[in-house]
């Protein structure tokens, strides 16, 4: 599961850190909290997770005489 974990401060400061975001892809949701928030970020560190990379599972079926191949025992 994707999250962002914001913490707040006493004096202000506001501490932000994507959870189970893998790659580049946490940049994004700390651009969209920086400008949710009018805020902006002075420092940061990546996580052992930005270098890691996401899985996607993708499937595709043919069709053939209106019909797909996961009809067939192939």
């Amino acid at each position: 599961m994707k999250k962002l974990q914001i913490r707040i401060y006493p004096d202000g400061k506001i501490e932000t850190k994507t959870l189970g975001v893998k790659g580049s892809a946490c940049e994004k949701y700390l651009d969209t909290f920086e400008k949710l928030t009018k805020a902006q970020i002075v420092d940061s560190e990546y996580t052992k997770e930005f270098l890691e990379t996401e899985s996607v599972l993708t499937q595709s079926a043919e069709t053939v005489n209106n019909d797909t191949l996961e009809n067939y025992n192939v």
